[in-house]
């Protein structure tokens, strides 16, 4: 009980500590709004806030779905041969390190003014792919020494191989990174907004852009607050489903 109750009593401190510090120092609204006020925002524009936490969402999952089948397909034609990795992998890391901010405004342009989503699933399944195919290529490299001799032994062709052996030993590290990509969809999907600058999309991003420049910092901080909870909560339905797919993988 105390290590479920302890993380939710700090928040409540803390919480209690900024609206005594902001009504202590009478501190400006527009600078820094107490928790009462950002609760007060919450609860006015709830609505708004929900339909833009979809629309990120949304964004960020076709990103994901998009990355995991490039990754993944990619990370199987790597496999099957080692000059083909040597090859790729320096690639695949120049375009994880290139910042996202430096891609956007090509790929906007690519893809159309008129069409922010499209851009912003791109960048954002940039920023997803990496994690996705650094842990298929990890994983399909991890299989049992032991295994890949007995294959040898039987004389095993490198698709009985790939499909039996390898991808079998794949499925943690896949696991993993689909976790780890899903937290980057969303930052990516967030970033992109930002730097798209256009009200197409009406994700979370569009709302503390709108104000901001309206000095509506309360709001800001509101839609901070759902894009945490959307981050955490999809972050825990997938470690759940990669408890999930790990028992499946450990009793098979």
């Amino acid at each position: 009980m105390l290590r479920t109750v302890a993380p939710f009593a700090l928040i409540v401190l803390l919480l209690l500590a900024w609206e005594v510090a902001c009504r202590a120092l009478h501190a400006p609204t527009y600078f820094l709004p107490p928790p009462s006020a950002i609760a007060v925002a919450l609860a006015s524009d709830w609505a708004a806030l929900l339909r833009s936490a979809w629309n990120t969402l949304a964004m960020a999952l076709m990103a994901l779905l998009v990355a995991s089948v490039l990754a993944q397909a990619l990370a199987l034609v790597v496999a099957l041969s080692p000059i083909l990795e040597r090859a790729v992998r320096p690639l695949a890391v120049v375009l994880q390190v290139t910042p996202v901010v430096a891609l956007a405004p090509l790929v906007l342009i690519w893809a159309g003014i008129d069409h922010p989503g499209r851009a912003i699933v791109a960048l954002a399944a940039i920023v997803a792919f990496f994690p996705i195919f650094s842990g298929a290529v990890t994983g399909l490299k991890a299989a049992d020494p032991d295994l890949e001799r007995l294959f040898d032994l039987y004389g095993a062709t490198r698709l009985q191989r790939l499909t039996r052996l390898r991808l079998p030993s794949a499925v943690p590290f896949l696991l993993e990174g689909h976790k780890v990509a899903a937290g980057l969809a969303i930052i990516g999907a967030v970033v992109a907004e930002f730097v798209a600058g256009s009200g197409g999309a009406q994700g979370l991003a569009w709302r503390i852009l709108e104000a901001g420049n309206r000095l509506q910092t309360a709001r800001m901080f509101a839609a901070l607050v759902v894009l945490g909870l959307l981050g955490a909560v999809l972050h825990a339905l997938l470690e759940r489903a990669e408890q999930a797919g790990l028992r499946w993988w450990r009793g098979r």
